[in-house]
């Protein structure tokens, strides 16, 4: 060991940033994830048993999960190994497995591997684990921010506890807040600076829960105040922020939730939520085009006849964002995200092709009729194609009585919905007339 070690371990603790050198030290002193820590609780069960299986830890950055596998390292009496996915190859964690192993083999206790950023490992390297970690030579503690049942493969996931942290409530960063700015021996505790109230309120906010992210704001704005100035005000403190960034990857779960919850509010005629959800996305950077997709899907799928303007102000936006582009096509998006959550619903339509797409798949094809069949071709007269066919225009009211399908199946159940309703009136007439075999 070298006579610097401890000079040196002090040293790098001096330029950690306020974020790194905060990190609970003790269950104790770690906030939040209630829903998995307290007493009684599955995860809570297995840290004071000192029986961790494999358990994925699995949410968005700043909210703790390294730092609750940093604390199970410190809880658990077995050998714990750290590796970082995203700088780590196949030759590091067979090396490490190997020790693992030997090490199970001599008599000695399995070992606890901690992967952060787990999602950075591909196919060949998460098979790489399945061997041990299903002998038990490892138990695997991972921590990710990609949904684990998209980025991890099925025989890992089937031999791990999937655990989903949430971001902290504001009230909780605004305490962990309080904290660094109190502590004298990690924190910011000797540079005797308070804070107001609505100033820590204010970057526990903004933080979106991610404590990572309200520390490092708080410590560039104590950082930066002039020397004679001892209270960081609200003013400091919204300084120090910069311009929001809003967690959101196009490839992942916001993406998927975000447009999920946008068409499940228009489907609820609830035209804030919808507004929320797309402003949300826009200033995320989603595609537009992704968005004016959505909304003509929605014109259709939830609003169908009830409506058929919906869907002509959907084309029409979908145009309107071809045309103009971001930021001016924010506001034909608007116009229909709120039109279509006003108008009246009706997925009619919808249901009625899926109901006749199942008859097409699974039952035996209806042949076309013959009096229905196409003559526009030499020989198709000599066939009988088209015969006996009656032309609707050539009868007064527009409408003769003549199979049109050749079996006894209603797809179509229009609603009494807006516009549907009179469609529902016309169809029970013509149907009323066939019943009768009206002419």
């Amino acid at each position: 060991m070298s006579l610097f070690a401890g000079i040196e371990s002090s040293n790098r603790d001096a330029v950690k940033p306020l974020a790194a050198r905060m990190r609970p030290r003790t269950l104790t002193e770690f906030v939040g994830q209630q829903h998995l820590l307290a007493p009684g609780k599955l995860l809570r069960r297995m840290i004071d048993a000192d029986r961790l299986s494999s358990v994925v830890f699995y949410g968005p950055p700043g909210i703790g999960k390294t730092s609750l596998a940093e604390l199970l390292a410190k809880t658990t009496r077995r050998k714990f190994v750290t590796v970082n996915a995203a700088a780590s190859g196949v030759k590091e964690l067979r090396d490490l497995l190997d020790i693992a192993r030997n090490a199970v083999e001599a008599g000695g206790p399995s070992s606890v591997m901690f992967i952060d950023e787990l999602h950075h490992f591909n196919k060949q390297q998460q098979n790489v684990l399945l061997p041990d970690v299903e002998n038990g030579v490892v138990s695997l503690v991972a921590a990710t921010t990609a949904n684990p049942f998209f980025a991890l493969i099925a025989p890992l996931l089937s031999r791990s506890q999937i655990f989903e942290l949430q971001p902290l409530t504001p009230s909780d960063v605004a305490s962990l807040l309080q904290r660094a700015l109190s502590d004298k021996e990690r924190g910011l505790g000797k540079l005797n600076v308070t804070a107001e109230a609505d100033a820590l309120a204010l970057l526990a906010e903004r933080s979106d829960g991610d404590v990572r992210r309200a520390l490092t704001a708080l410590e560039v704005a104590v950082l930066s105040l002039p020397p004679e100035q001892r209270i960081l005000d609200l003013a400091s403190a919204e300084a120090s922020l910069g311009k929001k960034q809003i967690r959101y990857d196009n490839l992942g779960d916001e993406h998927y939730d975000a447009a999920s919850a946008l068409i499940k509010s228009i489907r609820g005629s609830d035209p804030d939520a919808a507004i929320y959800w797309l402003a949300r996305m826009l200033e995320a950077g989603e595609e537009p085009r992704f968005l004016a997709r959505r909304l003509l899907i929605s014109a259709s799928e939830d609003i169908g006849n009830a409506d058929p303007q919906a869907l002509v102000i959907a084309q029409a936006t979908a145009a309107a964002v071809e045309f103009l582009g971001m930021p001016e096509c924010r506001i034909p998006l608007a116009q229909a995200a709120t039109y279509l959550a006003l108008a009246p619903k009706s997925n009619a339509a919808y249901m009625a092709i899926d109901r006749a797409l199942e008859d097409v798949r699974e039952k035996a094809l209806v042949p076309v009729p013959q009096h229905l069949r196409d003559r526009h071709y030499a020989g198709a007269k000599r066939l009988g194609h088209g015969d006996n066919y009656q032309y609707p225009h050539d009868a007064p009211e527009g409408w003769v009585d003549q199979e049109y399908l050749g079996v006894d199946r209603t797809y179509y159940e229009p609603t009494d919905r807006g516009f549907e309703a009179e469609l529902a009136r016309r169809l029970g007439e013509i149907r009323q007339r066939r019943h009768r075999g009206d002419a």
